[in-house]
């Protein structure tokens, strides 16, 4: 191990905001980044033994670069000898934002998922480091589950803590554009890096925007890993800039188009268990999604009562997991890619994309979950670019830090959104129609009792939002007896109601009044038995999860739904006398 030397703090530490242990420091007065978080653990000799075996190793010089952002399809690289920065250039020269010795790895996140790099990696004291190519990484760990299950949580807790923060992306724009939003959006539902620069907040913004040649009224802008500057990129522009994947394409036989034994149509619980469950199995399993992985799961802060995890999980731990684990199986994903329409082609169904692309499948999950309802409230439409979220999340939390909310909702979610909140606001307001233990699990229920700062109103509804250019007061309506209150909050969040995410479909399978699908006898208009549990109106598509009708809207039996279709898929391509795994 190098020899500790004294590490001297740039100024400007505290208003940056990072936590201790991620600290911007001196280049030339370098002290190793301590391990306080989870996010810096070191390898022990059996597992650099694995790591050797598929890797190479390389000596390094004094200010080599290892890694450059933006760079795509890059090592893992673990520190055999010497020190090297994981460095942020995004700003006014560079910023050392974590420094490793011997023992450590590098990289987060974006190594795993696919994405270019977020940050440079550059030697600070020469040695020697251990070189592994992502494709090979994968199958040491797929022998070496603990080693895996290390560098997952490790990269997990970098990304977590750096969101927001220094490396990757730069978005700079006006919190009142609903392009900002969308785009905010977007990068925190991928796990993407990304510095949000607020127009309105941050003094830094204007100087930024003139060494760019952009007006405000130009925004919003997005500056890449790599420095590209991106005038309002599309969903799309986003994750060709940081590397997000397309699905490999999927075997192609005589006729010349190109089929997958499954097209999986929404990656949320049910999709991403489809995933798993369908590439196990040997099915050639194309996943689309028109946003992200996780669905509304995905966007949860904590959930404790999912099976297996005693100590909660949150969300987005939950998805990159089943991804990877969907990935390693060789199911493929293919994000954002939103779909528009369904139809037949010679025995198979063609899955129509709004970008004019299309995939080709022999049967189709439909898994596109539902939204939550926007609420019919007076000035609702007017803060909802400003001050409205659908997600309580790192990101949204950090908006309204310090800052009283509301939240609406009488479901899991909505409790989950206020205990998560409470960590970062003086107050929380919960309004629900309903008492909490007719709607929410009963630990939900006990936690929000004893949570201090959470004020929960009963029997309530919202009536009016009123504020200035952002939101400042909700009024809510005691449904019983007619009384209206007004409360202070400078954030709604909404958890309440579901519009299934069916509108794509153009009436091409049954649904119930709501737009639910119906599915087996349910879909069948003589209402016989025999038709399978999940298939639709359709033979070969098949629904689950939240856009079921008559579906429990809970995570684990969205799950088990997904699991349960992969079986009838591959029933339904045995009965139809077709091979399945090659694609022709």
């Amino acid at each position: 191990m190098p020899t500790t030397r004294h590490a001297a703090t740039v100024a400007g530490n505290a208003a940056g905001g990072l936590p201790s242990c991620y600290r911007v420091v001196d280049m030339n007065m370098l002290v190793e980044t301590p391990d306080r978080v989870g996010g810096y653990p070191s390898l022990d000799e059996t597992q650099v033994a694995a790591l050797s075996a598929e890797g190479r190793r390389h000596r390094t010089r004094a200010g080599e670069v290892l890694v450059h952002a933006g760079e795509e399809h890059y090592d893992f690289i673990a520190v055999l000898a010497g020190t090297v920065s994981e460095v942020d250039g995004s700003g006014d020269g560079e910023r050392s934002v974590a420094v490793h010795g011997p023992t450590r790895f590098l990289g987060e996140l974006s190594l795993i998922a696919g994405q270019a790099a977020a940050r440079t990696l550059r030697v600070r004291e020469p040695g020697e480091v251990l070189r592994v190519p992502a494709d090979r990484l994968t199958s040491v760990v797929e022998r070496n589950p603990a080693l895996g299950d290390l560098i997952l949580k490790a990269y997990l807790s970098r990304r977590v803590l750096l969101m927001g923060r220094v490396g990757g992306l730069r978005l700079i724009g006006s919190r009142f554009s609903l392009d900002s939003r969308r785009l905010r959006d977007f990068v925190a539902c991928n796990h993407i890096a990304c510095q949000w620069v607020d127009l309105e907040r941050d003094p830094d913004a204007e100087a930024l925007l003139c060494g760019l040649h952009v007006r405000p009224e130009q925004t919003p802008v997005v500056i890449g890993p790599a420095g590209q500057v991106l005038h309002n990129p599309s969903d799309a522009e986003i994750a060709r800039a940081v590397g997000l994947p397309g699905p490999a394409p999927a075997p192609t036989p005589a006729s010349g188009v190109a089929v997958c034994d499954l097209a999986v149509v929404g990656a949320g619980a049910a999709g991403l268990a489809a995933a798993v469950y369908g590439a196990s199995e040997g099915l050639v399993t194309v996943t689309l999604d028109e946003f992200a992985c996780g669905g509304q799961a995905g966007r949860s802060s904590r959930m404790e009562d999912y099976p297996g995890f005693p100590a909660g999980i949150s969300g987005g731990e939950l998805t990159a997991r089943a991804v990877v684990q969907a990935c390693q199986l060789g199911a493929t994903f293919n994000m954002p890619a939103r779909a528009s329409g369904l139809r037949e082609r010679e025995g198979n169904y063609v899955v129509e994309l709004h970008d004019g692309g299309e995939v080709t499948a022999r049967a189709v999950l439909i898994a596109t979950g539902a939204r939550y309802r926007k609420l019919d409230a007076a000035g609702f439409s007017t803060f909802e670019a400003s001050s409205v979220y659908y997600a309580a999340t790192l990101p949204e939390a950090l908006c309204c830090r310090d800052e009283p909310v509301a939240v609406v909702g009488g479901g899991n979610p909505a409790g989950e959104a206020a205990l998560f909140l409470a960590k970062y606001t003086p107050v929380v307001h919960l309004l629900a129609r309903r008492d909490l233990a007719e709607t929410m699990s009963r630990y939900l229920v006990d936690r929000i009792a004893m949570t201090p700062g959470i004020e929960t109103h009963t029997g309530t509804e919202v009536r009016e939002l009123l504020g200035g250019e952002r939101l400042e007061t909700v009024v809510i309506q005691d449904r019983g007896t007619g009384r209206r209150h007004a409360l202070p909050a400078r954030a709604l969040f909404v958890f309440t109601g579901a519009q299934p995410c069916t509108g794509w479909l153009a009436g091409k399978v049954a649904t119930d009044e709501d737009g639910f699908i119906l599915t087996g006898p349910d879909a069948d208009e003589s209402g016989q038995p025999g038709r399978p549990l999940l298939q639709t109106s359709l033979p070969g598509v098949f629904a689950a999860g939240d856009v079921r009708s008559g579906s429990i809207k809970r995570l684990t039996s969205a799950a088990g739904e997904g699991v349960a279709a992969v079986q009838l898929v591959w029933t339904y391509l045995q009965t139809t006398g077709r091979a399945v795994g090659d694609g022709t």
